[in-house]
């Protein structure tokens, strides 16, 4: 719980610290720009509350872990993507997306410290302590200030802490264990497919190679 606050606040920090140029630059997820990804940040947070809020009798069906699917890469086709970037645009300035994304990421924030780590909740159709489901959403954000910061050098990193989760769910995903010679970040980038391995770490990664990307939904 405590992580996920962590990541989530170094993230929306990042984000109000970008100058209004930088919204304008690629993004690490293919075919976004920064703002894009401001957007889609935004409706993330929307989903933490909507799911926090959702709670459920059932017994979990799914884990920190489990909660995420392996999926195809995406092809630029999905509507909702293309109404994400709809979205951005039509906030037309930066400050605007800024604002939105304090006032309903702290809202999420707030809503992540008090709710009970055991109470069960439902998303996606599936059920999830509260525990779990802002445990894998340390992943998301994690993945998501790496995009963030792809083109932007000056911007603020993801905690290093968030790294070091994020890639022991990654490799609780995979079933296999990225080379310890990788950084964390590294590992992640690869990993979900953000970029390709050199000659040297595609050796090193030996028969897991064959299965990356990760690319997860």
């Amino acid at each position: 719980m405590d992580l996920f606050s962590r990541c989530w606040s170094a993230l929306r920090t990042a984000v109000a610290e970008l100058p209004d140029e930088d919204f304008a630059q690629p993004s690490g997820c293919t075919g976004w720009l920064v703002r894009d990804l401001v957007c889609h940040l935004i409706i993330d947070a929307k989903d933490v509350l909507i799911t926090l809020v959702t709670p459920a009798d059932d017994e979990p069906t799914r884990d920190a872990v489990t909660y995420w699917d392996i999926v195809d890469p995406p092809t630029g086709d999905d509507p909702l993507d293309a109404l994400t970037v709809r979205l951005a645009a039509a906030y037309e300035e930066p400050r605007l997306l800024r604002f939105h994304l304090d006032d309903v990421g702290s809202a999420a924030g707030r809503a992540a410290e008090l709710a009970d780590p055991a109470g069960r909740v439902r998303t996606r159709d599936e059920v999830l302590t509260a525990g779990d489901y802002l445990s894998a959403y340390v992943l998301e954000w994690t993945l998501h200030h790496l995009d963030l910061t792809a083109h932007l050098p000056d911007a603020a990193e993801p905690p290093a802490e968030g790294l070091a989760r994020s890639r022991e769910l990654l490799e609780e995903i995979a079933g296999a264990a990225f080379p310890s010679s990788f950084s964390d970040k590294d590992a992640l980038l690869i990993g979900t497919g953000r970029r390709g391995p050199a000659g040297a770490e595609q050796t090193e990664l030996g028969e897991l190679a064959a299965r990356l990307p990760l690319v997860l939904g």
